[in-house]
């Protein structure tokens, strides 16, 4: 049921991005629009290898969606918003060529061992060096990128509580950043709920995709950002609501 959940809410939110990016064609929509699509896609692998078993097809998709790329191409929507356009489009070009190399090395390499089939598979059990490789740079740089982006932009809202709707801005942006922690911390919901891992994972990535999502809403329903300024401070808060937060998730 987590997964179903997971697969919903990530499939929503990936046709809420697809729409604003058709109406405004805003390009960090459009990344956003592909990483969910893969997050949902990813999600969906986990419904059916948690109850029809995993065979190597759907295992190897579920690593690839879900621990390869989703990330990355999360990570890179908000580099489109924090950044200049053309460092951004050079950033993209290696994301681009990442994935191209993260699939070849997950499709390519064969799986050692049986997989279970009454739990997740562990990926140092089954891949070989270069795909767990792949997964670790993509997933662990993509985190980073997402929760230093999103805290960041929360304190510089949190200081700009004179104008309309900063401080939701700064709340939506806190749970873009509590989102990106929820979704790496399986562990630490192991121990909290007492359940195995398989289930804190599947909790974890349920639970941390609905607080992004959330804080996609919350910023989306902000008031208008220093609509009672000079025309000179709108002109600057025009240019801030291009953070994370602002004109690119309103």
């Amino acid at each position: 049921m987590l997964a179903v959940v997971a697969t919903v809410v990530a499939s929503v939110f990936a046709q809420t991005t697809s729409v604003r990016w058709a109406q405004h064609r805003r390009t960090h929509e459009g990344v956003w629009t592909v990483a969910l699509a893969l997050f949902a896609l990813a999600s969906v692998c986990l419904f059916l290898g948690s109850t029809t078993g995993w065979d190597p097809g759907v295992y190897k998709a579920f690593y690839l969606l879900g621990a390869a790329l989703n990330v990355p191409w999360l990570a890179l929507g908000t580099i489109y918003l924090l950044t200049d356009r053309r460092i951004a489009d050079r950033i993209r070009a290696g994301v681009v060529f990442f994935s191209g190399l993260a699939t070849g090395a997950v499709l390519v390499s064969p799986l050692r061992g049986t997989l279970p089939t009454d739990a997740i598979p562990n990926g140092r059990d089954h891949f070989g060096a270069l795909p767990r490789i792949c997964v670790a740079m993509g997933s662990g740089l993509g985190a980073v990128v997402l929760f230093v982006g999103a805290a960041v932009s929360a304190w510089r809202w949190l200081r700009r509580r004179d104008d309309a709707g900063a401080t939701r801005l700064a709340a939506a942006n806190g749970c873009i950043a509590l989102g990106t922690l929820v979704l790496s911390s399986g562990g630490l919901a192991k121990r909290f709920f007492s359940i195995d891992a398989d289930q804190a994972f599947a909790l974890c990535t349920a639970l941390g995709i609905s607080v992004i999502y959330a804080g996609f809403w919350i910023a989306a329903a902000a008031p208008a950002v220093g609509a009672t300024r000079s025309r000179s401070g709108h002109r600057i808060a025009q240019r801030a609501t291009e953070d994370l937060a602002g004109e690119g998730l309103r």
